[in-house]
C-alpha cells in the first residue's frame, strides 16, 4: 500500500485573503479601553471643577436666589395689601369725619344766619329774652309749641335756667288761667331746661281744656319765682282761634 504525503497545495479564490491566526486578546483589550474611556468621561462630566459641574452649580445658585426673591416679593405684597387696607380704612374715617364737620359747619352757619335775623347789628342789645313763642294745633287735640330764647347783651356768656309758661283766657264766661302743670295734666312738672350762649329753640306739646278760649301766654324764664316774665298775644303766637274766637 502506498502512503502519499498530504498535499500542501491550497486553492485561493479571488478577492479572499488568507486567514490568519485568531487573536482573542485584542477583543478583550478593546473592551477594556472602551470601559476606561466611559469611566473617564463620566468622571470628567461629574466632577465639580468641570464645565458641566460649574454650570449645574451656577444654575442651582440662580434658582435659590430666585426662590428667595420670590419669598421676599410675596412678603412685600402681603405688607402692601395690609397697608392698603389700613389706608382705605383710615381714608374712610377721614371722609366720615369731614362729612360730620361739614354738616356741623353748615348747622353753625344756619344758626348764625338765624341769629343775625333775630338780633341784627342794629337791634338793641338785650339780656335774656323770649324772642317768640308759637303754637300749632295737632291731630290729637294737643298743641305743639316752639319758643325761641335769645340774648345779645353779654356776648360769650352762658344763659341757663328753666322755661315755663301759662295760658290766660276765658272758661265758662269767666277769666281763667291754665297753669304749667295743667297744660301737662300732671303735678309738679319741672320747667324746660335751657342753656345757650346766643339763642336756643325749645319745643314740646301741651293740652288746653276743651271749653277754654286762650287769649294770652305768659312766658317765665329763670329759676321760677324770681324769673322774668313776658306776655304774648295768643293770636300773635300763631295758633288758630278756638271755641269761636
Amino acid at each position: 500500500m502506498n502512503h502519499r504525503p498530504p498535499s500542501r497545495v491550497q486553492i485561493r479564490l479571488p478577492g479572499h485573503a488568507a486567514p490568519g491566526p485568531r487573536r482573542p486578546w485584542l477583543l478583550v483589550a478593546v473592551g477594556v479601553a472602551v470601559l476606561l474611556l466611559v469611566g473617564l468621561l463620566g468622571f470628567w462630566l461629574g466632577r465639580p471643577g468641570g464645565e458641566v459641574g460649574d454650570t449645574l452649580q451656577g444654575t442651582q445658585k440662580r434658582a435659590d436666589a430666585l426662590q428667595q426673591e420670590l419669598v421676599e416679593l410675596r412678603q412685600r405684597q402681603a405688607t402692601l395689601e395690609a397697608s392698603d387696607r389700613i389706608s382705605r380704612a383710615a381714608n374712610n374715617e377721614v371722609q366720615a369725619s369731614l362729612a360730620e364737620r361739614d354738616e356741623e359747619i353748615a348747622g353753625l352757619r344756619a344758626d348764625v344766619a338765624f341769629y343775625e335775623r333775630l338780633v341784627g347789628a342794629t337791634s338793641q342789645r338785650k339780656g335774656l329774652n323770649t324772642h317768640s313763642i308759637e303754637f300749632r294745633s295737632e291731630a290729637a287735640g294737643t298743641y305743639q309749641y316752639t319758643v325761641v330764647l335769645t340774648q345779645n347783651l353779654n356776648r360769650g356768656a352762658i344763659s341757663q335756667g328753666q322755661m315755663r309758661f301759662t295760658v290766660e283766657g276765658v272758661k265758662n264766661g269767666r277769666l281763667a288761667t291754665v297753669s304749667w302743670d295743667d297744660l301737662h295734666q300732671r303735678s309738679k312738672v319741672p320747667g324746660q331746661e335751657y342753656s345757650f350762649r346766643y339763642f336756643q329753640q325749645l319745643s314740646g306739646s301741651v293740652i288746653l281744656p276743651s271749653d277754654f278760649t286762650p287769649q294770652r301766654v305768659k312766658v317765665t324764664l329763670g329759676s321760677g319765682t324770681g324769673g322774668s316774665t313776658q306776655v304774648f298775644d295768643w293770636k300773635q303766637a300763631g295758633a288758630p282761634a278756638t271755641n269761636g274766637e
